[in-house]
């Protein structure tokens, strides 16, 4: 772990404040402790010498009086007072009763008794066998009757020198925590002093490192700190010139590649990625690692493989086209040429990607769209020609004959019409003026008089149709010329596709979500293979056409509901499977 000024004058405080604790418990604590023994010692000699004098008045050597002295010394003595023999042999202690004194082991042994028996005076320390106390003991010879020596003994308990060496550990803790608070004062103050202009400076110089080098230090003085301060706000002052022109620079790259619709790729003299720009990305589904791998790594296409190395061994711009696959299948245009040389060394490649799938898509309709609709009109146009030409040479020898070529002349007639108005229904309706009128509209209404209108075609097929919208379905939000031709529509289809017989259902119902209402027109009759379902709604797309066309159908039908049903915000679509019917449903917002 770093540490700071601060935390490096901490540390060495406290290592001192340590070593002050530690020499106090090896030094300080034996010593207050001699000290209080040799106190408690003194003055147990004093005591005992009372003792001693008050016991000279005894005349016999009987345990009774000697242990009833011993019992009324105690108390005034503050302490454990014992009479022995010059056998060892225990006449009276104060803390042992009378019948006790029997089975009390003799005390000959004792360093302090054998020296007072020896006719000196002795101290000693330990734990009392009979009271199972830690005790201070101190002997003096003491004269018995008949001239015998024996000896008195007062003992203390050490309770006293236990509690001073534990009033100093807690005044030693306490001076720890203390000079420990100064110690962090002292060394915050110290640091502070010393590290306040270095500070800045590391600020300072951490911020200029991020790129803000707006930062001065702007120190006072004329020491080494100051003239470092003076040489970094220098320093900045010259990058900050140097890198705001090249920031700008950046800057103004940056969002031209960002704002760009095209691709952008660069690579360098290996064929590594320098700069792929959000375009690119999106197009190539490139990820942010893309900087710095191989362009063919990432971007598998021969084509484009081709181009970029045409690019590199020629003298000018290449262009070509790709194809990429994936989930959306796009047609990318290509220009790719060399970056100019710098130092007789090539400095890489740049590629431009222009998507042109909508612009091919767009084409590739224009032409499908003129072959339909000059495939749809030659039909017609060559039946009433050939009608025309026939009925010139038939008008006056068979007038019969004349008038079934005047009926294909007036069919094909009403095809083109058809096709001309719904040609002019579609382009209405996908131009950007077409507004619809929506209002609320009753389906079960609207359908009624849908199928009111088709009603001699229904029966004359005997269709079995049944209109099962629920009367009291809320109203939906939607144009009603425009939905009556969405109903006409589907319906015309159903009767015209249908065999006699066929069943045919109306329903309706809100669904979520926001309770959009979804509208079924489902028939029982042949079905449409699953083929078909995904281009059903295309212009001029036919399951049948040779039949489509018999029945006189453009072929436009479907594409103008599915535009209507748009407008309005619906949605349409089919479910059908061969053989079992087919049920086309929309949806509309509820009114």
């Amino acid at each position: 772990m770093k540490l700071n000024i601060r935390g490096k004058l901490f540390a060495v405080s406290l290592g001192l404040i340590a070593v002050s604790m530690l020499a106090g418990e090896i030094y300080l604590r034996p010593a207050v402790e001699t000290n209080l023994l040799d106190r408690i010692r003194d003055d147990l000699f004093a005591r005992l010498s009372l003792v001693e004098h008050a016991a000279r008045g005894q005349t016999d050597l009987d345990h009774v009086h000697w242990d009833a002295l011993a019992d009324e010394l105690g108390p005034l003595a503050h302490g454990r007072v014992t009479f022995i023999d010059a056998d060892g042999v225990v006449l009276g202690d104060s803390q042992v009763s009378l019948e006790g004194l029997a089975h009390v082991e003799n005390h000959r042994d004792r360093p302090e008794v054998a020296a007072a028996l020896a006719g000196g005076e002795r101290s000693s320390t330990r734990n009392s066998a009979t009271v199972h106390e830690r005790l201070m003991y101190a002997a003096v010879p003491l004269a018995l009757p008949g001239g015998v020596r024996g000896a008195a003994r007062l003992a203390v308990p050490l309770d006293e020198v236990d509690a001073a060496v534990s009033r100093l550990r807690h005044i030693l803790w306490a001076s720890l925590g203390l000079v420990l608070i100064v110690a962090v004062v002292l060394s915050s103050v110290a640091a502070q002093m010393l590290s306040r202009a270095l500070g800045r400076m590391t600020e300072a110089a951490r911020r200029m490192a991020a790129g803000d080098l707006a930062v001065r230090t702007r120190p006072a003085g004329t020491d080494e700190i100051a003239d470092l301060g003076r040489a970094l706000d220098a320093m900045a002052g010259n990058l900050t010139t140097t890198l705001t022109a090249l920031r700008t620079e950046r800057d103004l790259l940056e969002v031209i590649l960002e704002s760009m619709q095209e691709g952008v790729l660069v690579l360098d003299q290996d064929n590594r990625m320098l700069l792929v720009n959000p375009a690119l990305r999106a197009t190539f589904s490139l990820g942010p690692d893309a900087e710095g791998r191989a362009a063919l790594e990432l971007i598998r296409n021969a084509e484009l493989q081709s181009i970029l190395e045409r690019a590199r061994k020629g003298a000018g711009a290449i262009t070509g086209e790709i194809e990429i696959t994936g989930p959306k299948p796009r047609r990318l245009l290509v220009h790719a040429a060399s970056l100019p040389p710098l130092n007789a060394r090539s400095q890489g490649l740049l590629a431009v990607f222009v998507d042109v799938s909508e612009i091919r898509r767009l084409e590739t309709l224009r032409k499908d769209f003129v072959a339909n609709v000059s495939h749809e009109l030659r039909t017609p146009i060559t039946a009433v020609r050939s009608a025309v030409d026939t009925l010139r040479l038939t008008l006056e020898r068979d007038p019969t004959a004349s008038d079934r070529f005047v009926d294909i002349i007036d069919r094909n007639a009403q095809r083109l019409g058809a096709l001309v108005e719904d040609l002019l229904d579609l382009s209405r309706i996908e131009s950007k003026e077409y507004r619809p009128d929506v209002t609320p509209v009753s389906l079960r209404a609207l359908s009624e008089q849908v199928l009111s209108l088709l009603r001699p075609r229904i029966e004359e097929k005997t269709f079995d149709v049944g209109n099962e919208i629920p009367v009291d379905l809320p109203a939906a939000r939607a144009d009603r010329k425009a939905l009556e031709q969405v109903f006409t529509n589907l319906l015309d289809n159903a009767i015209k596709y249908c065999g006699s017989g066929t069943r045919i259902r109306l329903r309706a119902q809100q669904v979520t979500p926001g309770n959009a209402l979804r509208v079924e027109i489902a028939d029982s009759g042949p079905g449409i293979e699953p083929r078909h379902l995904p281009r059903l709604f295309e212009r001029f797309y036919r399951v049948d056409s040779g039949r489509s066309r018999e029945m006189g159908g453009t072929g436009l039908g479907l594409s103008i509901v599915k535009h209507l049903v748009e407008a309005m915000g619906g949605t349409i679509g089919v479910d059908s499977t061969p053989g079992r019917g087919a049920t086309f449903w929309f949806t509309l917002p509820p009114g």
